[in-house]
């Protein structure tokens, strides 16, 4: 059972991560690429995303997989048979629990280490991509706005590196409103700052006082860009690259390094060991609710439905105890009620496996109430 759990497991997850990162992949093309990004920064950067889909698809694709091995093995009467040479449900889920630790084990790698390290590597990579201005400003014969209220285009590039037919807008300050053309234009790199430098343009300058406008032709002109491309710099450190053991130990140093509220902190470094709780009572809540279908040649369609509508239960309590957390940190403990809630389901559908008789009696006494209504 657990060999056919990993090979159905690991095909779930397969696809899954497909579907997921392609989606997530398209998104990324059009946005790197219309930057005048090359395609070797698109793989790199939808690689070092690939970690998040995984951690998200894992608790689906155990799930699934233990919803497909348990309906097979019950269409096919092998559980029926193994019940009847005396195996308990009880022992029957022993090979589940066992799958699901190998998939706890699983998240939980990812969610203390490779997801934060790649979540760090990618913002990291973000702004040294937005600090290039050769990628997001020498793209011919297009529009390009590197930032709010800027306009950007050049029609040409020589192969020695100038640019001809250059035109800039700048209407970043709405009293001020001004625009360069130029024939000829460079790019020079000079004290860490990028300057452009134009020759033999013209300067135009609106002001909203009186609506006047300012000409002054010029032989050569210097104009500061490394501002328009570093203006989205984004925040190098955040509460999702910090460690766990920081965040279960020291997590008012990380509210106060990232500014974010004490309670997300806390929320986030619990909610690592949650998510590796989560595939194991995924597992459990699946067979065990399969497990009391018995054998059927129209399979057990019910209880696959019934294990979804738990699922998904369980769901809505984790969204539903993280609030009061936000808010009161040291309310932590109760982020672990949804892995709770699962694991007492788990044993509850397994003990009416094990007792087919209460299960019968209580079927009878709701049909009963039913009738007696």
């Amino acid at each position: 059972m657990l060999s056919q759990f990993m090979v159905l497991f690991g095909f779930f997850a397969l696809v899954l991560v497909a579907i997921f990162w392609i989606n997530k992949a398209v998104r990324m093309f059009d946005r790197l690429i219309s930057d005048g990004q090359s395609a070797w920064i698109f793989l790199e950067f939808t690689a070092l995303t690939l970690p998040g889909v995984i951690a998200v698809v894992l608790p689906i694709a155990a799930f699934a997989a233990a919803v497909y091995v348990t309906n097979r093995l019950s269409t096919e009467s092998e559980l029926t048979v193994m019940q009847a040479t005396g195996f308990s449900p009880w022992r029957l889920a022993r090979p589940v629990l066992f799958f699901g630790l190998i998939v706890a084990l699983m998240m939980s790698l990812l969610t203390h280490f490779l997801v934060p390290a790649s979540l760090r590597q990618l913002e990291e990579r973000k702004v040294e991509v937005s600090r290039n201005v050769t990628a997001k400003l020498l793209t011919p014969g297009e529009f390009l706005h590197p930032t709010s209220g800027v306009t950007f285009y050049i029609r040409d590039i020589t192969p020695e590196g100038e640019l001809r037919n250059v035109f800039l807008s700048d209407r970043r300050d709405p009293d001020n409103i001004a625009t360069y053309t130029s024939s000829r234009a460079y790019l020079v790199q000079r004290d860490g700052a990028t300057k452009l430098v134009m020759l033999n343009g013209l300067a135009q300058t609106l002001r909203a006082t009186g609506d006047r406008l300012f000409t002054t032709h010029f032989d050569d002109f210097s104009y500061d860009i490394s501002k328009l491309v570093t203006a989205n710099a984004m925040n190098p450190d955040r509460v999702g690259f910090a460690g766990t053991a920081e965040l279960i130990l020291h997590p008012e140093r990380v509210a106060e390094r990232t500014g974010a509220q004490l309670g997300v902190v806390v929320s986030e470094g619990h909610n690592r060991f949650e998510q590796a709780l989560f595939c194991i009572v995924g597992t459990l809540v699946g067979f065990a609710t399969l497990l009391l279908g018995g054998y059927s040649r129209f399979g057990v369609w019910r209880q696959i439905m019934t294990a979804i509508v738990l699922l998904v239960c369980i769901k809505i309590i984790e969204s539903a105890v993280t609030g009061p957390v936000l808010s009161a940190p040291q309310m932590w403990p109760i982020l672990y009620l949804p892995s709770l809630v699962g694991v007492i389901l788990a044993a509850m559908l397994l003990h009416l496996g094990a007792n087919p008789g209460l299960l019968r009696r209580l079927t009878l006494r709701g049909r009963r109430r039913e009738g007696a209504a």
